[in-house]
């Protein structure tokens, strides 16, 4: 059996891939076995991979809420678009949690006087990080070589030279290529020759987006299942991009003038989403 990605390719469906996906959410074997059962009995031939996802999401929820929000990571870092101005900012958090200082939308001006815009300027006593973020509404994207290159050189223009951050002097020391997408593998090889750093959705292996998300807990508010996509936004636009933030400050959810129970239903959700990933 096939399934139909965004972009219209067909690719051989794997039941080992979708039952994995559904572990690395937290989902108990026997949850997954139930999933599979519920989800794989009205599936078909060319089935786009949106539909199979909500298929499963739907099951995964009925079971646990928390447990379908994790699932729906990927889903939720698409709706930090459509530019990707949230997703710069979540990239910056998660720089913050790592004890960095961060700050984001910057044009600084490189050695030859051209200006470059730098999405994430991240810096501690050591290292200065800058960070290029690559947003794509299109999960499935393959980000390809030409934009590393092209990263690189605004880099190399940048490198050694002295400005000022956080009230010291910021040295760029390295460069970050970010996006919730993915890279081909000449643009891994690309940069790891000349010493670019990348993340994406699942690559390096042990600091992907996927790994860092879970380790440190910070799924942003997009995750909840129990929210609309206008209260996400609203949400978003208040600067709480965190699950984690919206637990220490349920205050938010007044704006909203939710009943009790879904307020509580909400924070519970959010509670266990953080809890489960402490």
């Amino acid at each position: 059996m096939n399934v139909k990605k965004y972009s219209g390719e067909l690719v051989p469906f794997s039941e080992d891939s979708f039952r994995q996906s559904l572990l690395n959410s937290g989902a108990s074997k026997e949850d997954v076995d139930k999933v599979c059962k519920t989800t794989l009995a009205n599936v078909y031939d060319g089935i786009p991979t949106k539909e199979l996802y909500e298929k499963a999401f739907k099951a995964l929820k009925e079971i646990k809420s928390s447990v379908a929000a994790r699932y729906s990571l990927k889903r939720a870092l698409q709706k930090l678009g459509p530019e990707g101005f949230y997703f710069e900012k979540w990239i910056s958090k998660i720089f913050e949690i790592q004890g960095f200082n961060t700050v984001t939308g910057q044009v600084l001006e490189g050695k030859s006087k051209v200006t470059h815009e730098i999405d994430v300027i991240v810096s501690n006593k050591t290292e200065n990080y800058v960070c290029e973020c690559k947003f794509r509404n299109d999960i499935d994207t393959k980000i390809s070589v030409t934009t590393p290159m092209y990263f690189f050189a605004r880099f190399i223009d940048l490198k050694d030279k002295e400005f000022s951050f956080f009230n010291r002097s910021f040295v760029p020391t390295k460069g970050f290529l970010i996006t919730n997408a993915f890279f081909t593998t000449d643009s891994i090889n690309f940069a790891k020759y000349y010493g670019i750093e990348l993340i994406s959705w699942n690559y390096p292996e042990n600091r992907s987006l996927k790994r860092l998300t879970d380790f440190f807990g910070l799924y942003p508010v997009t995750c909840l299942t129990n929210l609309t996509e206008e209260e996400e936004t609203i949400l978003l636009s208040k600067n709480c991009l965190l699950v984690r933030e919206l637990v220490k400050n349920p205050v938010l959810l007044d704006h909203f003038k939710f009943s009790e129970d879904r307020k509580k239903s909400i924070l519970n959700e959010a509670k266990e989403l953080i809890n489960e990933s402490a």
